[in-house]
């Protein structure tokens, strides 16, 4: 039997700082950022809300933002996802389980979160949904809705359009889609035409219509979210942890490298630890900007489309704008 237990007064244990990296299995404080002279048009380093995604990620620690910024929802490997107050950086709620939580996601709307859960011991990967309370002090842990997994790890859940659906991917390799109030499994998909390695991540458009997935498999495909029919495929030279889709214009934002233990003895542009853009339509990379020395596990747009941020295994979070150029590419 799957037990939650809520614990309305602590923080993830430990809960990462945002201004920390990591030396082997400790955590010390890090001077900022270096810069990098990337290529015409690509950005430089400056300010993205995306900055406490892409940082916690290297940590193991899973954020979804509500749509009118005030609140925001963390999953950690300490077997625990909590509410937080954006303004006031209170925790508001804790809903604990008994295996490491994975991915979360708010729906459109807000009055709903989806959660996965690592298999562990003897319990299976999980997804459930939670309803969130407009007044913290009335929130409980019940699920709504608890759907048990596939076998392996289910790393990414989100909602689909009008929040009737749920889009999750993992280890398996398979994308499915399932039905957000009975459960019931819609869609899988093809295994011939979809991805071949274990899927870490996954990305939905601004409109909802499509989604992104990346793949250790070394791609990122773009499907259908009603259909599940594979769009466009974005192939790489190196394992892909990270996606994100451009709400201004037709690119694509993929991130990865190479394991970085196959990479310690040697220098870090063998690990291909770079971010790169894709022409989101003719499937062409357009250009890309390096400075991570390990490999890319976070990327976030900022809403208006004009920056993003990275966050690395390296332990450092890089904020980028982009430059007049980037905005009139033409292939």
């Amino acid at each position: 039997m799957m037990r939650e237990r809520e614990n309305p007064n602590r923080g993830h244990n430990p809960l990462p700082n945002t201004t920390a990296r990591r030396r082997g299995t400790a955590i010390s404080s890090s001077p900022a950022p270096r810069t990098t002279t990337p290529p015409s048009g690509f950005p430089t380093t400056a300010n993205a809300w995306a900055l406490f995604a892409a940082t916690t990620a290297p940590f193991g620690l899973a954020t979804s933002q509500a749509r009118d910024s005030t609140r925001l929802i963390t999953g950690s490997a300490d077997q625990s996802a909590k509410l937080w107050s954006v303004q006031t950086g209170h925790q508001l709620y804790s809903f604990n389980f008994d295996s490491p939580a994975r991915s979360v996601d708010f729906s459109v709307g807000d009055k709903l979160a989806v959660i996965t859960t690592d298999p562990f011991m003897e319990l299976p990967s999980a997804i459930h949904v939670k309803r969130i309370a407009n007044d913290p002090t009335q929130q409980t842990g019940e699920s709504v809705l608890l759907i048990k997994g596939p076998q392996g790890r289910i790393n990414r859940a989100i909602w689909g359009p009008l929040n009737t659906t749920i889009i999750s991917a993992g280890e398996d390799a398979v994308i499915r889609i399932w039905d957000s109030e009975t459960g019931k499994l819609l869609k899988e998909s093809d295994r011939e035409s979809g991805h071949k390695k274990t899927v870490t991540s996954l990305a939905k458009s601004a409109d909802g219509s499509h989604f992104l997935t990346g793949s250790l498999d070394k791609s990122a495909r773009l499907w259908d979210t009603r259909s599940l029919t594979l769009i466009k495929t974005y192939v790489t030279e190196r394992p892909v942890n990270a996606v994100a889709m451009s709400p201004l214009l037709d690119h694509v934002l993929i991130g990865g490298g190479q394991d970085a233990s196959a990479v310690t003895t040697t220098d870090h542009r063998a690990g291909k630890f770079e971010a790169k853009f894709f022409d989101k339509i003719l499937q062409e990379e357009i250009g890309g900007v390096k400075g991570h020395f390990g490999p890319i596990n976070a990327l976030a747009f900022n809403p208006d489309g004009k920056s993003f941020s990275s966050g690395g295994e390296d332990g450092y979070v890089r904020l980028h704008h982009f430059d007049p150029d980037y905005f009139n590419i033409k292939l």
